[in-house]
Parts: structure tokens; C-alpha cells; sequence
């Protein structure tokens, strides 16, 4: 199926060590690791099979000096970028990289919600080529979750940007609302409001992983850190939130 705006399609993990990130997520996911062979820089592509999953990059030192820390960021195709991140400052959003040429990829650019997640946008150079990924693959990104506004009111920046529609909610008390969201019948992932005690707003994404407990042991035994879970999330799946080596966040989804 051919990939639809709206939908995301690339990830990337910039970080400030690249050898100890490809060995961290090859052993934590499965992953492989492709070199891109981009002139004038080091971008490498974690692989399954003959898939290229998402990218990995050192984080820009002009980042490192704001004292932005090692992160993923996932990329949302859409029609043109430039149109795109206008309509994001429109809507209360920032534009943190303007519309940016790969090429032979596309063009991309960097943004902020109204509550400072950021996000990517990237408009293909070949939409006739890409492909929806299938979320339910090993390897890939199963599930998408926004750590910001209250979706009672945050939810209205991406149903604008992307088309995005509300799917069923689920009261989760004190925390308020967990809202799904999704395009068409498909569900993309879920919103709910930052806890107090998370410093800023995020987008996390869950690797699919297979057996929760083996790949909870391989993020210990690699370096990194469990900061939440093993625990079961409606649907019968499980899920471990953590954080890498370098310090970038990440989560796994996978079962029991």
C-alpha cells in the first residue's frame, strides 16, 4: 500500500555516540546497521532484513550547546513541507529546522507543538515508491504516544496539520484523559497530558520487540536503563519505557 500523508513514516535518533548506539539498539530491537554513504556527513540506517527502519546521526554540536539532549524523532510524510510548518506557526507551533532538501529523498523540517514536542515533517522526493510501514512488524514502531498537552485541547494542533482523527478515549484519573488517535480506521497511537514530574513535552515510540521480559534483560545487560515496566497495556500487549546509554528515551512494546 502506498504511504499516506499524515501518517509517519521515518524515524531517527541522533546521539553522542554513534558506535555505542549501534550496539545498544542491535542487541535491544534486532536491528542491523546499513552506512548511508550521505556525502559530507555519518548517517547510518538500522535495518531488518532488507528494510531500512530509521536513521541514527550525531547530534549537531550547535544542539549539544543548547544542552538539547540525545532524542528520537519520528517524521510525518505531508504534501509540502514549507506548507506545512506555516500552518504549524499558525497554530501556535515553532519551526525548529525550516524546510531543509535531501537529495534524491525529499525535503524536510523540524517543528514544535504548542506545548514544544518536537516532530519532523518530510515530503518525498518519490511518493510513488514509498511505502506505508506496517506497524506490526518486528522491528518497526508499533505505537506512538505524546507526552504534552491536555488532548481536550493539544489534540486540535495535528487534526489540523495532519488530518488526524479522534478515536476512543479512556479516563485514566487523576492523569485525565489517554486519547487515541489514528487516520481513517487505523490507530496511530495516543495522547495525555504531561505528569508534573516529566520535565518537557515528548513524542516516545514503541519498538516492537517480541517476548517484553528477554528484550527488558537485553536494555540491562547493554547499558541502559528501565524507568518503567515491564507492564500490561489494554489489548493484551506489554510495555518497558527506558532510556539509552547516551540518555535518549525510547520504549518497547511487545508480549508475555
Amino acid at each position: 500500500m502506498a504511504a499516506e500523508t499524515g501518517r509517519f513514516v521515518w524515524y531517527e535518533l541522533m546521539t553522542t555516540d554513534i558506535e555505542a548506539a549501534k550496539a545498544f539498539y542491535t542487541k535491544v530491537v534486532g536491528w542491523g546497521v546499513q552506512d548511508s554513504q550521505m556525502p559530507g556527513m555519518q548517517y547510518w540506517m538500522y535495518t531488518m532484513g532488507d528494510a531500512q527502519l530509521a536513521g541514527l546521526m550525531d547530534l549537531p554540536q550547535e544542539a549539544r550547546q543548547m544542552g538539547t539532549p540525545p532524542s528520537w524523532i519520528g517524521y510525518v510524510l505531508v504534501e509540502n513541507v514549507d506548507t506545512s510548518a506555516e500552518l504549524a506557526t499558525q497554530n501556535g507551533g515553532r519551526v525548529y529546522v525550516p524546510g531543509t532538501d535531501i537529495p534524491g529523498v525529499g525535503r524536510f523540517a523540524i517543528i514544535a507543538d504548542t506545548a514544544g514536542a518536537a516532530l519532523g515533517l518530510l515530503q518525498s522526493a518519490n511518493p510513488e515508491q514509498d511505502m506505508l510501514p506496517d506497524q506490526r512488524a518486528p522491528g518497526r514502531v508499533g505505537w506512538h504516544e505524546l507526552y504534552g498537552d491536555d488532548p481536550s485541547t493539544g489534540f486540535d494542533f495535528y487534526a489540523k496539520l495532519f488530518g488526524w482523527q479522534k478515536q476512543e478515549s479512556m479516563d485514566m484519573g487523576d492523569m485525565g484523559a489517554y486519547q487515541i488517535f489514528g487516520k481513517g480506521e487505523g490507530q496511530l497511537g495516543g495522547m495525555m497530558r504531561k505528569p508534573p514530574m516529566v520535565p518537557a513535552s515528548y513524542w516516545a515510540y514503541y519498538f516492537n520487540v517480541g517476548n517484553i521480559d528477554e528484550a527488558a534483560e537485553r536494555v540491562k545487560s547493554a547499558g541502559g536503563q528501565i524507568l518503567n515496566g515491564p507492564m500490561d497495556v489494554p489489548g493484551g500487549g506489554w510495555i518497558v519505557q527506558g532510556m539509552d546509554p547516551q540518555g535518549a528515551a525510547f520504549a518497547l512494546f511487545g508480549t508475555r
